[in-house]
């Protein structure tokens, strides 16, 4: 059955709304990667801030990083001595005597919005707005005293076009215009609009002399006028708005991009709209549908009752797709930013770039998991064409070879973004954690071909660093500089400090990788000694209190009231084996989860990713409960009635746990076995099947999960009397479930098998194993 409310029809997979859009903060989302469309406003005049993912304002001009390699003896001394301010006071001195530019904290180019396309109408009453994930299509409706108006918007994957269709069931008239996006710039934009009765086009020009230009074209069955610096349209029924923005002559990051497509010409050729529409649904439907979570009765159909009672499971189900559905459009040709590719201001937060210390790994994590690993690519062509930069950062700042990523990431890839407090320069993990997503794209799909052209050099690279910059004294390696994300030790001040525990657990999972990726591509490779005594001379975690520290360094006392849960890192993937082997390590472990959640429960509302750590965490320590805890105060208290997510509770348009929370989801229903030891003999894959299952989802359905070992678990469909899964891969993988023994079975590319457990079974017997054809 269709549910319709007032004239439009709620989706099966999306949802209306009521409530106002006062800004493009609450506006409906759609994008194609490239360009962004987020709808907001009033019937009276439905505004459309559109955006392209390459569209940042040179602000400030990249500076050389500073020559701290020059003092490091010296830092590394301060720290040691526990002078920790002085340490990071240190490189803000030596940062500004070598140039002026960093006597303030400098940003990365803000991500802006191109400009506002807006529709007056007539005012009207009964008005709705819904977002269809399936198509990508959003709309508004209402009635204007004479009959219904609708306008949809989307923005075409196949055409890179941002399409606007009015329809009305009665003749209209009203006025097309097209402005720059609201507020003052913080340098000067010079702006140019031409208007014709066939569109309008808006040009900026930056100080640079690069700039940008919005080029429209309409078509419709009425008859449009120029009026002004806008277009008049009148006895119409259909208007058709075509756009596109195009970024010209500073093209960041340094990404090849392809041929821009503003001529007129090209707009003016393009098909009609209901096949611009059946083209674009096709595509992204291809992308969007690959997974889908299944818990519940069926959502309200409004957003507003929906994220009423974040506890229902059906409010789950309904953000694993908002969340997908925001991450899928907003990747392109580039990763999404932390506002996805949506932009109506001049000064996002953080200038919504590429924040590389946790929100982008949020963002991304459940590309892979969710069956849509290709939207990975533009994350890996980003680190990858900066990786000169990286380079220059390393010998920089460390005299070390190698790669070392900085925290903020825009149209550079130079680390210029430090101070006093936050002591950035001394995070060194970055390329660690961002090697990982590299070595996970490997594993789920088995491609040598990736692994040996792509993540194998930048693996080596990020090991390159660590073994100049770490040092070993009596086997064991120490981290000095080191930073655990923002967060102080023992509550001071000061952020910088030593052997970081989020620092070794990178390394170490960087390193157990690159010797894994060494034996796959069956190399001799002459460094593979060195990775190996690196490893090695790793230390081991440390537990203070009952807790697992957050630093190993005896000195530095744990701070558990914080956003961030970066000592938790060796949970986040495939586990750290000590933090699910070892006794004393896994309740420690455990004892960390509830600490970072008890302040969380009484004063923590801010950065909303910190949570998605904490929820990974606890599901792969099997803590159903508190995994449960963290996904429904996720879904409580930073979603919009819009379905996007915000940063803060309520504050802050970012798309950071549109990744996080079906990920999160993901990990509780489908878990992966810890990681490997180097030079382990081959074993078969761990699969876990529900091993983070909270009581509130006594049933439920999960399609589409890939897992590492190129595993996919086509259908998971659970009860109070046990699971059914449909399982696609190659070779044997070992099944854990919540009821008996692992099993064992072989899986095949080409054929479903089905297993089957009942609830009770004791492991004495097998699983029931069948295959679906």
């Amino acid at each position: 059955m269709t549910l319709v409310v007032n004239g439009v029809r709620v989706p099966e997979r999306g949802f209306v709304s009521r409530s106002p859009a006062p800004t493009w903060e609450h506006g409906l989302i759609t994008g194609n990667g490239r360009q962004g469309a987020v709808v907001h406003g009033t019937p009276g005049a439905i505004a459309i801030d559109l955006a392209h993912e390459r569209l940042r304002h040179p602000v400030q001009a990249p500076l050389d990083p500073p020559p701290t390699a020059e003092v490091l003896p010296e830092l590394r001394r301060l720290l040691r001595d526990g002078r920790r301010q002085e340490a990071a006071d240190l490189v803000v001195t030596v940062a500004g005597k070598a140039d002026p530019g960093y006597a303030e904290l400098r940003w990365i180019d803000p991500f802006i919005g191109a400009g506002t396309l807006t529709l007056t109408l007539d005012p009207a009453a009964d008005w709705i707005r819904a977002t269809d994930f399936a198509t990508g299509l959003v709309a508004h409706a209402w009635h204007d005293g004479r009959g219904e108006v609708r306008v949809e918007t989307f923005v075409s994957r196949p055409h890179d076009v941002v399409v606007v269709r009015l329809r009305a069931d009665h003749p209209v008239a009203g006025t097309l215009l097209l402005r720059p996006v609201a507020g003052e710039p913080r340098r000067p934009v010079a702006h140019e609009l031409v208007t014709d009765r066939a569109g309008l086009t808006l040009r900026g020009r930056f100080h640079t002399g690069s700039g940008y230009a919005i080029t429209t074209r309409l078509r419709c069955d009425g008859a449009t006028a120029p009026a002004g610096d806008a277009v008049r349209f009148a006895d119409v029924t259909e208007l058709v708005v075509l756009a596109r923005t195009t970024v010209t002559g500073h093209p960041p990051p340094p990404v090849a991009a392809p041929a821009p497509r503003d001529d007129l010409d090209a707009l003016d050729a393009l098909p009609g709209g209901d096949d611009l529409l059946a083209a674009h649904a096709a595509a992204h439907g291809a992308l969007f549908g690959r997974s889908r979570l299944i818990l519940g009765a069926p959502a309200a159909p409004s957003s507003e009752e929906l994220l009423a009672d974040p506890t229902d499971p059906a409010v789950i189900a309904a953000l694993y797709d908002a969340g997908r559905y925001a991450i899928i459009s907003s990747t392109g040709e580039l990763p999404p930013a932390l506002q996805g590719v949506w932009s109506g201001t001049w000064h996002p937060a953080w200038a919504s770039g590429y924040t590389l210390d946790g929100n982008l790994q949020a963002a991304v994590a459940a590309l892979e998991a969710t069956g849509t690993p290709e939207l990975m690519l533009p994350l890996f062509d980003l680190l990858d064409a900066c990786r000169e930069d990286f380079r220059r950062n390393a010998r920089r700042l460390y005299g070390a070879r190698g790669i070392l990523v900085p925290a903020h990431l825009g149209t550079h890839g130079l680390a210029n973004h430090f101070g006093p407090r936050w002591c950035l320069t001394f995070w060194t993990a970055g390329a660690a954690w961002l090697a990982r997503l590299y070595a996970d794209h490997w594993r789920y799909s088995g491609d040598l071909a990736f692994l040996r052209a792509r993540a194998y050099p930048f693996m080596v690279e990020a090991a390159d660093f660590y073994l100049d910059f770490v040092t070993i004294k009596d086997g064991r390696a120490t981290f000095v500089p080191s930073y655990s994300p923002e967060n102080n030790p023992g509550g001071g001040e000061a952020q910088a400090a030593l052997d970081a525990t989020a620092d070794v657990a990178a390394v170490r999972d960087l390193l157990r990788n690159l010797l894994a990726a060494h034996g796959a591509l069956g190399l001799a490779d002459p460094r593979a000694a060195a990775w190996r005594a690196l490893h090695d001379a790793l230390p081991a975690y440390e537990v203070r209190g009952g807790v697992l520290a957050e630093w190993l360094h005896p000195a530095l006392r744990d701070n558990h009231g914080h956003r961030h849960a970066s000592h938790l890192y060796g949970l986040w993937y495939e586990p750290d084996p000590p933090l699910l082997a070892d006794p004393t390590l896994r309740s420690a472990a455990g004892a960390a989860v509830a600490a970072r959640l008890a302040w969380w429960r009484e004063q923590g509302d801010e950065m909303a990713f910190g949570l998605v750590q904490l929820g990974l965490a606890a599901a792969a320590l099997g803590l159903a409960e508190p995994a449960y805890e963290v996904l429904t105060r996720l879904a409580g208290r930073y979603w919009r009635p819009n379905l996007v997510s915000t940063h803060n509770a309520g504050d802050l348009f970012n798309v950071d746990i549109c990744g996080g929370l079906p990920a999160l989801v993901v990990a509780m229903l489908v878990g992966a076995g810890p990681a490997r030891p180097p030079d382990a003999p081959p074993v078969p894959e761990q699969l876990r099947l529900l091993p983070a299952l909270p009581a509130a989802w006594p049933t439920g359905e999960i399609q589409g999960v890939r897992a590492r070992g190129g595993v996919t678990v086509e259908r998971l469909v659970w009860s109070p009397d046990g699971l059914t899964a449909g399982l696609r891969g190659t070779g044997d993988v070992v099944v854990h479930t919540p009821w008996g023994l692992p099993r064992r079975v072989r899986l095949t590319p080409d054929t479903v098998m089905t297993v089957t457990v009942r609830a009770g079974m004791d492991g004495s017997g097998p699983a029931h194993v069948g295959r679906d054809g």
